[in-house]
């Protein structure tokens, strides 16, 4: 891995480097996701399956493009008891977690007999979708699927691509299965996400539409955007490691390596304040990498979007942080508890050396689904809250009005808006008249 020092020109050009994998910088991919969105808003079932045809090598029509019962038993074959309880395991930890994230309707009365409130609802139908190119994610369907049942919304489906057998991954099927999602249909792709968005004669249309995928996907999120909500329009995966002198440079590379095997566009970026652990932790990493089985991919991302910078102490090196705002953030520090506090700006926080990203992935509970490229600085991890709208409940008793309309009517003319103002002046008309 490259060793930098950190300052001011260093800073800019790896945020920069990292800004261009954002899904707004891949133009001509982002034509062929509109062609794709036009012919399947057009065409509906049509187009879906010549786009599977064409990109999955495999024959699906209207009677197979769910997954079906059998296939579903078939997966629970393949995947195997250990997959399945260690499955299970990890389910119950992120149900354990979100359910923490409910929140109840409220409503408050005031002595002038006026109500006010708000109500939590459930989206009614919710799409999650789970990538099955480069690798399947079984654990990206309970982080999605999860929370959306917690909040209550009762019609769940999710799109997976086919292999050219037409058959979804084992572990994507069983997992959605075990998570209670109601229909599994075997598409993928951003014709997957314009199914979803707009609906066909298989496909029912949602209102929101969540889960991670390559840069089709993305961009296919970011394109449907109002005609359906989206989680986010997610880039590739990344990680930033903060730590000092103490930390053991063998488990620094071994996380760094853990995010960049996900995608050639992965970023794996260490901040430490000490020049020797920067140096081990890039020869522990250049031993790991030809040990392992995506060598390839993360050979691509360490490269060209991988580097370790140093800092010449701790502040410096926290202020790098908090202008990265990475998604997954780890402190390998003397006293992380004590760096915590300054952290202003990370999708996720793992603390100490025995708290691996890996760890947040798959089995600590939290939400794995975090913002990435910068957007930690305004956006959170995915939650119950993203599968709820709240309404505003407003009742007013005539006395309770009667004690506030002149003001509402002042307001209302202060803004030029007189048809504002009527609307409660009308409804105390008789009494200003006898005055």
């Amino acid at each position: 891995m490259k060793i930098r020092t950190l300052n001011r020109e260093n800073i800019s050009a790896l945020l920069e480097l990292m800004q261009k994998r954002k899904p707004s910088s891949f133009p001509k991919q982002e034509k062929a996701v509109a062609e794709i969105l036009d012919a399947v808003r057009k065409d509906g079932d049509k187009a879906l399956f010549a786009y599977t045809r064409q990109f999955n090598h495999a024959e699906l029509d209207a009677g197979s493009v769910l997954v079906s019962e059998e296939e579903i038993r078939e997966a629970y074959d393949a995947v195997g008891e250990e997959f399945l309880r260690v499955l299970r395991a990890a389910a119950a930890r992120i149900r354990a977690f979100h359910e923490k994230q409910k929140e109840k309707s409220w409503f408050e009365t005031e002595e002038n007999g006026s109500l006010l409130g708000q109500r939590v609802i459930p989206l009614q139908k919710v799409g999650l979708y789970a990538p099955g190119g480069t690798a399947a994610y079984p654990s990206s369907v309970l982080m999605n699927v999860l929370p959306a049942q917690i909040a209550g919304v009762p019609e769940i489906i999710l799109c997976t691509p086919c292999g050219p057998d037409g058959k979804a991954a084992a572990p994507t099927v069983v997992a959605a299965h075990e998570a209670g999602v109601g229909k599994i249909f075997k598409i993928g792709g951003a014709q997957a996400i314009a199914a979803m968005a707009f609906g066909t004669e298989s496909v029912p249309k949602v209102d929101k539409i969540t889960g991670p995928g390559n840069i089709y996907v993305a961009l296919a999120k970011k394109a449907v955007y109002g005609y359906v909500s989206i989680d986010s329009v997610a880039g590739p995966s990344e990680i930033l490691v903060l730590a000092d002198e103490t930390a053991n440079p063998r488990y620094v590379a071994a996380d760094l390596l853990s995010q960049a095997e996900h995608d050639v566009l992965a970023s794996a970026v260490c901040v430490t304040t000490s020049m020797e652990l920067a140096e081990k932790i890039a020869e522990e990493a250049e031993a790991f990498i030809p040990q392992l089985a995506r060598k390839e991919i993360i050979r691509q991302s360490v490269d060209n979007y991988g580097v370790i910078l140093v800092a010449e102490n701790m502040d410096e090196a926290i202020a790098a942080v908090n202008e990265i705002a990475s998604e997954h953030l780890e402190i390998l520090t003397a006293d992380p508890f004590a760096v915590m506090p300054k952290i202003l700006h990370a999708g996720a926080i793992f603390l100490g050396e025995y708290a691996s990203e890996p760890l947040g992935d798959y089995f600590a509970g939290p939400n794995h689904v975090l913002p990435t490229c910068g957007t930690a600085r305004f956006f959170s991890a995915l939650s119950v809250q993203d599968f709820v709208k709240k309404s505003s409940v407003i009742y007013f008793t005539e006395d309770a009005l009667r004690s506030l309309h002149k003001d509402i009517e002042t307001f209302a003319k202060a803004e030029g808006l007189t048809a504002h103002a009527g609307s409660i002046a009308v409804r105390f008309e008789k009494e200003e008249g006898r005055k």
